[in-house]
């Protein structure tokens, strides 16, 4: 059974998850995320934000968005309620860049991955809902210990895969992967022998996922490769091609989590 699942807006009104999780986040501005939040979510959902949660500290070397600590991870997660067997379903309004890494980070670490809301929060807001500005308190529950994550390498762990003759994806933008214009890093273009799946493909226009034969479709022949790792700009938005590999039944993919910004600082 596959670990990506989707709830539609029309679900999530009477769905039975014991949380809600708002990833909303913005690249441009590191603070409006919090602030969309602040200004209105939907009711009952917490706020997980990519650089305090769902991210280390970052270093010369490892990318822009380095995992945490796999402990400071399920402590995060425990501060909300959330523990392995936990019903979640996460958001974003961003065609899942940001919940579909919340979403690969806990079924990496073992916990039972959230259902996506198909459409982000604009499709909830659709149904005439109301937003709700005041922020939900937590009942936190003791963590788990010794947890790792897994299905993720770094940049020796790539370079072996490569040496299996695995197949990369570059999940980036194809100007982004021709080398045409690099807006973030410190150089332009891709690593060798990378094919281009830009993660814009797994959605429509309007931030809901695409059927399962349209996920073929833009996967093309990489669903037959024998070993597959995905990279993006900084392991984030590999996440949303990740779960577009689950969703066809391709669960072992693996993340180079350091991406084209912990490559090219090497350059």
């Amino acid at each position: 059974m596959s670990t990506a699942k989707l709830v539609s807006p029309e679900q999530l009104l009477t769905a039975s998850a014991n949380i809600i999780v708002d990833c909303r986040f913005s690249l441009a501005d590191a603070g409006a995320g919090r602030l969309q939040y602040e200004q209105g979510h939907i009711p009952g959902a917490h706020y997980l934000d990519l650089n305090c949660d769902l991210s280390g500290e970052v270093q010369a070397h490892g990318g822009r968005h380095p995992l945490p600590e796999p402990r400071k991870f399920v402590n995060t997660l425990a501060s909300i309620g959330v523990g392995p067997d936990t019903e979640v379903i996460a958001y974003d309004d961003s065609n899942q860049a940001y919940a579909s890494r919340l979403w690969w980070m806990m079924r990496s670490v073992g916990y039972k991955p959230p259902a996506l809301l198909d459409g982000g929060y604009q499709a909830w807001l659709s149904l005439g809902q109301i937003a709700e500005i005041d922020i939900p308190g937590a009942t936190p529950i003791d963590p788990v210990t010794g947890c790792k994550f897994s299905g993720v390498c770094d940049l020796a762990g790539l370079r072996e895969a490569q040496g299996r003759s695995a197949l990369v994806v570059d999940s980036r933008e194809a100007r982004r992967y021709q080398g045409l214009e690099e807006p973030i890093d410190s150089h332009a273009g891709h690593i060798p022998g990378a094919v281009n799946r830009p993660w814009q493909g797994v959605t429509n226009s309007d931030g809901s996922v695409r059927s399962i034969d349209e996920q073929r479709l833009h996967l093309g022949d990489i669903v037959e490769a024998t070993e597959i790792v995905v990279y993006c700009g900084s392991g984030v938005t590999a996440c949303v091609n990740l779960f577009s590999l689950a969703l066809v039944g391709r669960e072992d993919a693996v993340l180079y989590s350091g991406s084209w910004s912990d490559w090219c600082s090497y350059l």
